[in-house]
């Protein structure tokens, strides 16, 4: 079975299967099991097992179920969080209702149902010899130094897994005595379904008459622009200036988007004044315990429009008064605590603040320092088209990215930013926050 079919099959097991799974229980728990029997539909109970089996389905995602999951054992823990946090819902709801939401075996056994499933859906989707296989092949007509950067940015996180299979350079193909079939001929010994053009070797006829055979035989040709933003989910450095002004911006370009989004935006942090309420003491005790000093750390920050604003977060280093740096992996500024919270992501959350006095949105590109935006701005003429929205709380380069510390990490993240630019839709930023709650807990902090 090929990989992208195998998968597909992975996931609607893993998503079909357990609201299959929770949904069939409840019929038989109304129909069967409940002595007093019960219309599974027509009652209240329908309505808050659809919220349940939402609340488990989204947990499976943010988890990485199936694809992610490297055991059975992982397949366990991620299924037993995902259950947990649908659960804990549903629990509170009826504790502040003070009414049975859903019967408790119909949370409990359905719940257990789920397990079983993830584990077939996991089953269908491991297999590594054939995940490695499913790697598509490439072969990549550019200049050295980009193959380079391709081949290194092909081992991160990608979009769509792919290998470079052959590398050559447009004056390798367009030598005297090199025959008109090479790279056909490269294409065919590499079993390749993609063919990659960089800009020089868009302009070596040789090569277009090679590529146009290549595509009427149904290799997929791509730019080396539109291989990077289709696979590794960014745009390349070198296509940045040029594209700066070439694509609509959701937040710019389509006034429903920016209202839709503000609205999310409100609601969101809504909702996450309740924790941020809870873990105020929290953080109060860590403080007394080992990260003496100020409750809260504020800068200022550029924000939409290249307009200063001030962020607030729960201080997680020492405090100090000197000129800022920019904050490195295992800092030795930051505290016992301090590391604790940036781990777990707690540091980030007096930003609901910023969320509702509309300085931040859920997500956007991350704001910068003032002096660093102005370093960026010098080295970097299109710098500030990320300025032309909202920044956020997340963002597509922080899920895409490591934590970046030198300026040549914000170059980096700036490819993935303008991608975000690009592409910018509700379905995307629901995307990037599950990616972002994946990584809460995993707890990927920095």
């Amino acid at each position: 079975m090929p990989i992208e079919t195998s998968m597909s099959v992975a996931r609607f097991l893993s998503f079909f299967g357990t609201a299959s799974a929770i949904f069939g229980f409840g019929w038989v728990h109304a129909t069967q099991i409940d002595p007093t029997t019960y219309d599974p539909i027509g009652t209240s109970v329908f309505p808050w097992t659809v919220l349940f089996v939402a609340g488990v389905l989204a947990g499976l995602y943010a988890m990485g179920l199936p694809e992610l999951a490297t055991s059975r054992r992982s397949v366990v823990g991620s299924t037993v969080l995902a259950l947990a946090g649908s659960i804990v819902f549903v629990s509170l709801f009826q504790l502040l209702l003070g009414t049975p939401l859903l019967p408790r075996s119909v949370v409990g056994v359905g719940g257990f149902l789920v397990l079983p499933v993830q584990l077939l859906a996991w089953n269908v989707a491991d297999d590594r010899q054939r995940l490695a296989a499913a790697k598509e092949q490439v072969v990549l007509l550019a200049e050295p130094d980009g193959a380079s950067d391709l081949v290194t940015d092909l081992t991160g996180q990608v979009e769509r897994p792919a290998t470079i299979a052959v590398h050559l350079t447009p004056d390798e193909v367009d030598g005297s005595f090199v025959d008109d079939d090479v790279v056909l001929r490269s294409i065919e010994d590499a079993g390749a379904s993609v063919l990659i053009l960089d800009v020089a070797a868009q302009a070596v006829p040789r090569i277009v008459r090679q590529a146009a055979a290549a595509h009427e035989a149904g290799i997929r040709i791509r730019t080396l622009s539109l291989f990077t933003e289709e696979y590794l989910g960014k745009l390349p450095v070198t296509e940045l200036e040029r594209v700066s002004l070439l694509f609509d911006i959701g937040e710019l370009h389509r006034a429903r988007y920016n209202r839709l989004k503000r609205l999310v935006d409100i609601m969101f942090a809504v909702l996450l004044l309740v924790p941020l309420a809870m873990v105020v003491p929290v953080v109060i005790a860590g403080n007394v315990l080992s990260n003496r000093g100020p409750l809260l750390f504020r800068q200022d920050r550029i924000g939409k429009g290249g307009q200063p604003f001030e962020i607030f977060k729960f201080r997680s280093m020492l405090p100090y008064d000197g000129p800022s740096t920019w904050t490195q992996v295992e800092d030795s500024r930051v505290t016992t605590f301090g590391r604790f919270m940036r781990r777990t992501h707690l540091d980030e959350l007096p930003q609901v603040v910023n969320i509702l006095r509309g300085d931040l949105s859920l997500v956007g590109p991350r704001p910068e320092q003032a002096n660093y935006v102005d370093e960026l701005r010098e080295k970097i003429p299109f710098y500030d088209v990320r300025h032309l929205v909202r920044p956020g709380l997340t963002g597509w380069a922080q899920v895409k990215y490591q934590y970046g510390a030198t300026e040549q990490d914000a170059v980096e993240k700036l490819q993935y930013e303008f991608y975000y630019l690009r592409h910018q839709s509700l379905m995307l930023d629901a995307r990037i926050i599950a990616r972002t709650a994946r990584a809460v807990v995993g707890q990927q902090g920095r």
